[in-house]
């Protein structure tokens, strides 16, 4: 069986969270994309070409404890708009996708570029002010000292730069549902999308 489930949206919505409820949820392989452009963007802030270091990337690079540090959340959105990085890693998204058993992936642009005619399509968002609360919540919470000004100015770059990109910008796509989380709790926005896969997962 292969059963693939494209979830789109920006930066703290919610969608690693609800991607993850829904591969446990119906027995499938998840694959959070955002890691592969983190640890893209990681080597790049460790002084790597990011083309080079696309090209040659290997899976442990995903295992990395710094990818969800702020600097390199950034770098990972610079990376991303550079055409010849994406290229190298459409191929490994697009076989991770195909496996058998199905899979979920979630990112930016897998409705849209990577999985254009995935069974099912979400697109998670929450208003920006929102999803920078989370945010600085996580980070907080994790130890890491910083402001929540600065987390919000980070979050509305990153959906600047991720949605005026040249290459593969982020958009829902046109049968994509809509899961708009800014008053839902993570409970109530994962129930939402698992009700929605099962509609046709059959």
């Amino acid at each position: 069986m292969i059963f693939t489930v494209a979830i789109d949206g920006p930066a703290a919505a919610g969608k690693g969270t609800i991607s993850k409820r829904i591969a446990k949820t119906f027995g499938l392989a998840h694959l959070d994309t955002g890691l592969i452009y983190r640890a893209v963007g990681a080597l790049s802030l460790a002084g790597q070409d990011p083309i080079d270091a696309a090209r040659t990337l290997v899976p442990n690079a995903l295992d990395r404890e710094d990818l969800r540090m702020p600097q390199v959340a950034q770098e990972a959105s610079r990376v991303a708009a550079i055409p010849e990085v994406r290229r190298h890693l459409l191929s490994f998204q697009r076989d991770f996708a195909r496996q058998d058993g199905g899979a979920v992936l979630d990112g930016r642009d897998i409705g849209t570029v990577i999985c254009p005619t995935a069974d099912v399509k979400l697109f998670v968002t929450a208003s920006a002010k929102v999803r920078a609360t989370r945010r600085h919540a996580e980070l907080t919470g994790k130890g890491i000292e910083i402001d929540y000004e600065t987390v919000l100015s980070d979050v509305i770059a990153r959906d600047q730069r991720d949605s005026e990109r040249e290459d593969a910008p982020m958009r829902a796509a046109e049968d994509a549902v809509l899961i708009d989380t800014s008053d839902m709790n993570i409970e109530t926005a994962a129930a939402k999308a698992i009700e929605v896969v099962a509609a046709r997962f059959g």
